[in-house]
């Protein structure tokens, strides 16, 4: 039983240590995005549009971006790591998902959300508003990329505004 006990503890230490250092690979950037979208969970960012959390999120931080859908730096989250902070752009996009005997099938023909937490590769919970679960409060909901069945998605990691002097 004692043996036990001391594999318990060297499992949960060695965990703590990933959980450590996953948490200092984040950007700073993408660490103050999530602070602030920690801060509105649950209330109104603006008009409640889907972009204005967004929008909000990047000018609080400073980041740089084209005002056109482009929040950074492009990444591709099939090849490279996609850490909570960083902003996904989906156009006419499908997600048909079966849970028990029910199909459910959600559509984002132009749609900005913010990844709140990243719980497997290609599997996210993102943070945004206007949706059918949240109205037009912040929301968190679960994301997998699988279950894109249309469209087009784009993430991108946040990148700070350089002063031009």
């Amino acid at each position: 039983m004692k043996k036990s006990k001391i594999i318990f503890s060297i499992l949960i230490s060695l965990l703590v240590a990933c959980h450590a250092f996953a948490q200092n690979k984040i950007p700073e950037l993408n660490k103050e995005i999530i602070k602030y979208v920690k801060s509105v969970k649950g209330k109104k960012v603006d008009r409640g549009e889907c972009w204005d959390l967004a929008n909000q999120a990047l000018i609080l931080v400073g980041a740089d971006w084209d005002k056109a859908y482009v929040y950074g730096i492009k990444i591709d989250p099939l090849k490279e790591d996609v850490f909570p902070g960083d902003l996904i752009q989906f156009e006419n996009v499908k997600v048909r998902y079966k849970e028990g005997n029910t199909t459910y099938t959600e559509l984002m023909p132009h749609h900005t959300a913010i990844v709140y937490q990243v719980l497997d590769k290609g599997i996210y919970e993102i943070a945004h508003q206007n949706t059918k679960f949240s109205g037009r409060k912040v929301g968190v909901s679960k994301l997998n990329l699988n279950y894109i069945i249309e469209g087009e998605y784009f993430f991108y990691r946040p990148t700070k505004k350089r002063n031009h002097e």
